[in-house]
């Protein structure tokens, strides 16, 4: 089956970076887009960043554009979020995904099926 599992998460004070990586197994990586979304206490889980299968093309939500930077290394089954110029509103349990099909938008949320376990990060003012 498929499995995810991220690392990387830590606390940070604002301003600074991290480098989140999710390792992926179970199926041919290179064959499904993958993603990273975030979740903060009390809010509902939202979209970050997504890359096309070949990595191509890459998604952000606005709040993050020109700070986060998405990439794969389908070689090493390995997708990382680069993190730069963090803010406290950041704070939240990172999630990896991966689309359950072949033909899943990177950029369509309901497409992701599979979910790592979530690594948190905290960014502290």
């Amino acid at each position: 089956q498929v499995q995810l599992v991220e690392s990387g998460g830590g606390l940070v004070q604002a301003g600074g970076s991290l480098r989140l990586s999710c390792a992926h197994s179970g199926r041919t990586f290179s064959s499904y887009a993958m993603g990273w979304f975030r979740q903060a206490p009390g809010k509902e889980r939202e979209f970050v960043a997504a890359i096309s299968r070949y990595g191509h093309n890459t998604y952000y939500t606005d709040s993050v554009k020109g700070r986060f930077t998405i990439s794969r290394d389908n070689a090493k089954n390995t997708v990382s979020l680069q993190m730069n110029s963090l803010k406290p509103e950041d704070t939240a349990n990172y999630y990896c995904a991966t689309t359950g099909d072949l033909g899943g938008r990177p950029d369509y949320p309901p497409a992701y099926k599979y979910w790592g376990q979530g690594t948190q990060v905290t960014v502290s003012s």
